[in-house]
């Protein structure tokens, strides 16, 4: 299984902690340690995903569950009325984001703000966040990656002018987190509430025809 490069030091500090104890002759520390290890490696998991082939779709940037699915006027960034789907990302699920369409980065804007649980409403504004316009076939979307309580630091990888592939990796977000997608009003929404998604994977969006 592959693991995301954010991880490493992570999974190093505590392996080498559980060595440290087990040398030392500490049982319990070394086996606590050695248990985190293990969970550190499960949360910095990277698996590799198929994007669908098919034109004219939106898959999932994160793996998680559909929190928020509504219409907005989005006044930051697209300034215009656009489809808003937010997923929450629990300690359990896979943590590194995904373009959900292709496109190439038009701006990436890091604010720095609260640390509310993700998945209440208030944080997708007010949390730390890193907001990504992406120029697409289809209009400009925008896609921003919220810190959550216990997650603290987001993690983005390109820059402006940097090229994306639909299910491209992108970045990720340390621990529980959320993700909002700011997609165009005249998409077909293919998800619903409290449904969970793969990010790369799950198509969340359909041009109509």
């Amino acid at each position: 299984m592959r693991i995301a490069s954010e991880g490493y030091p992570f999974v190093g500090v505590f392996f080498l902690l559980s060595l440290f104890f087990l040398l030392g002759g500490a049982k319990i520390p070394s086996v606590i340690g050695i248990l985190i290890t293990g969970f550190m490696l499960f949360f910095f998991r990277d698996p590799e995903r198929q994007p669908p082939q098919e034109e004219g779709v939106f898959v999932s940037p994160a793996d998680g569950k559909v929190i928020v699915m509504k219409k907005v006027f989005e006044e930051r960034h697209l300034m215009k009325d656009s489809w808003q789907i937010s997923i929450f990302m629990s300690p359990l699920d896979v943590h590194v984001n995904r373009s959900p369409v292709s496109g190439i980065v038009k701006k990436v804007v890091h604010n720095r703000g609260r640390f509310f649980a993700a998945y209440r409403d208030e944080a997708s504004l007010k949390n730390e966040n890193i907001e990504m316009v992406l120029e697409t076939s289809y209009g400009d979307i925008l896609v921003r990656q919220v810190a959550g309580f216990i997650a603290r630091r987001a993690v983005c990888k390109v820059k402006p002018g940097d090229s994306l592939m639909i299910g491209e990796r992108y970045g990720m977000i340390k621990f529980s987190s959320r993700l909002d997608v700011y997609l165009p009003a005249h998409v077909e929404i293919t998800v619903s509430l409290n449904e969970r998604v793969r990010a790369g994977e799950t198509i969340i969006a359909r041009v109509k025809n």
